[in-house]
């Protein structure tokens, strides 16, 4: 899974920072979470790929949104015909609907909006999902919180070849889809040579705290670090910065480890951040 960072601004863009707008690679599948203005010249110039299906929106403020009229035009002079899917918080259906039609034509593809509110299953795939998430805020608007399936517990090969005397091959696979096999007269059962199931990845986008920020400054990178430790984050990336800190996030960065044991940085437009799986060190 791959995290590029396409805006990390606030409400206002800068020379340094577009506004927001994050995009994930998991796999291959491409989530764009907010579109603010100039995310498609993001996507461009961090060469991230534009076969993105579903737009994941947390509020519609401007600097989240005016990218999609945009977005949806480059698409439909490319001749696109795949579905587009657009999630947002309930209530917002009519406002994206004129921000799709903006472009003034009807696009050559389908777009597809969807109202969610806290804890639906916004996305639901075979190995992951994303769901809606509560926050706080002034307007209608959510997080989004990208959780993949269990994994298959770990192969003890050294078990099964040396213990139980199964060479490799063909009961190696059996016995890891969890299915026993039969050897030497006996049924070997999968939980004899495979360990538990290992948590997937996840990663949670969550809308700013404008009404907080505007109050007391940069008061909400300890905010955002209070929730990450909650949750049990071991990074924590602050994004939505006041142009104050454009040019020198280290306070930002500061206030959020003297409340997060973690990793908590300030990515610049363009990062990329891999996200490992938790048991990432011992991965064969």
């Amino acid at each position: 899974m791959r995290v590029t960072f396409l805006g990390t601004s606030g409400a206002v863009p800068t020379t340094r920072r577009n506004t927001s707008g994050l995009l994930v690679n998991r796999d291959g599948d491409r989530l764009l979470f907010d579109c603010g203005e100039g995310t498609q010249r993001q996507m461009m110039r961090f060469e991230t790929g534009f076969s993105v299906e579903h737009v994941f929106v947390t509020h519609l403020h401007g600097d989240h949104v005016l990218g999609i009229p945009g977005l949806v035009q480059t698409f439909d002079f490319n001749d696109r015909e795949a579905p587009l899917a657009i999630h947002a918080p309930h209530g917002t259906r009519g406002q994206l609907e004129d921000l799709v039609s903006a472009v003034g034509t009807a696009p050559s593809f389908p777009v597809r909006i969807t109202q969610n509110g806290p804890g639906d299953v916004v996305l639901d795939r075979e190995e992951y999902e994303v769901r809606a998430v509560k926050v706080d805020h002034r307007t209608r608007a959510l997080g989004y919180a990208l959780v993949e399936a269990e994994r298959k517990g770990r192969f003890d090969r050294e078990t099964a070849e040396h213990e139980l005397g199964i060479p490799p091959g063909p009961k190696y696979s059996k016995l890891h889809r969890g299915e026993p096999v039969e050897h030497d007269g006996r049924t070997v059962q999968p939980e004899e040579v495979v360990g538990p199931p290992r948590p997937g990845r996840d990663a949670t986008f969550a809308s700013d705290w404008v009404d907080r920020a505007r109050e007391t400054g940069h008061a909400t990178a300890r905010e955002a670090a209070d929730v990450a430790s909650r949750a049990g984050a071991k990074r924590l990336a602050l994004v939505h910065v006041s142009t104050r800190y454009a040019g020198d996030p280290s306070p930002i960065e500061d206030e959020a480890r003297d409340a997060f044991d973690g990793e908590a940085f300030v990515p610049e437009d363009g990062y990329e951040l891999e996200v490992p799986f938790s048991d990432a060190d011992d991965e064969e």
